[in-house]
């Protein structure tokens, strides 16, 4: 369907933003910077001072409103709850690119969602964010036996609201995780996303390891995929990069390369597909 419409450049696709922090301010300005591509649709946020320099039109105070909009995707960067909340209502309608992955780990949720999506001839669709080597990890016929993914991070860039540890109480390299994804999600739900989009894209959230380093001689975030195949095929990946907040500073960079990829657009003359 969007395809469809990006190739016949009857207008713009039409994006919507769920979210207007760092990466949705980020995501709009370049939206708007390619009027030949995007248009943007709505922007909705809790707090509509945080979203001063988007029109009235634009601005969307409410979500359940969302139906009165004539959207092509949308890209929520705020909270797995609207997901849960909205996720069904806006593929009904509408592409959906959930970066708050780890709602995706309610596999009742995921199921209806994907049927929405299938009904209505729409996409679900996962950003590769800090995932290196997403591509290589699906296009294998011989299916994968083991994951495990492992983030490095310090303190400070890991959010421990859903825990009981105190931040600033860990001096060295400390295992503050090892489990299953779908714990982890359970646990650090704003720091483990990536995590989630490797789990479904190969082996499931409880089979896929799930492993967070706290450390505070780091001064980057750092992202491990180990995976083992059936037939003794072996992958490793490794990513670092400065970190802001709990995301990495390139984060924003490749959610606009997964919203073009999503499109059908693209800014390179030559490209691996």
């Amino acid at each position: 369907m969007i395809l469809d419409r990006l190739s016949s450049r009857r207008r713009s696709l039409r994006i919507g933003l769920i979210g207007y922090g760092y990466i949705g301010r980020a995501l709009a300005e370049r939206v708007l910077a390619r009027p030949e591509l995007f248009t943007l649709d709505f922007v909705q946020c809790r707090r509509r001072e945080r979203a001063g320099n988007i029109g009235d039109d634009v601005f969307l105070a409410d979500l359940s409103d969302f139906g009165g909009r004539d959207v092509d995707l949308v890209v929520e960067t705020a909270h797995p709850s609207i997901t849960v909340a909205h996720g069904a209502a806006i593929l009904a309608r509408a592409d959906y690119m959930p970066l708050s992955t780890t709602a995706l780990t309610d596999d009742a949720l995921r199921t209806r969602l994907l049927d929405v999506a299938a009904a209505n001839g729409t996409r679900l669709l996962l950003a590769a964010g800090a995932l290196v080597g997403g591509e290589e990890l699906t296009k294998r016929s011989v299916p994968w036996s083991r994951l495990c993914v492992t983030f490095r991070k310090h303190p400070d860039n890991v959010d421990f609201s859903d825990v009981e540890t105190d931040p600033a109480a860990i001096r060295e390299a400390t295992v503050v995780f090892r489990g299953s994804v779908r714990d982890i999600a359970a646990r650090f739900p704003r720091n483990v996303n990536t995590m989630v989009t490797a789990a479904l894209l190969t082996i499931g959230v409880d089979a896929c390891e799930g492993v967070l380093v706290a450390d505070p001689a780091l001064d980057c975030a750092v992202a491990e995929i180990e995976a083992w195949s059936e037939d003794g095929g072996y992958l490793r990946t490794e990513k670092r990069q400065p970190a802001i907040g709990v995301s990495g500073t390139e984060m924003v960079d490749s959610i606009w390369y997964s919203v073009l990829r999503a499109s059908g657009a693209s800014e390179r003359p030559m490209e691996l597909v």
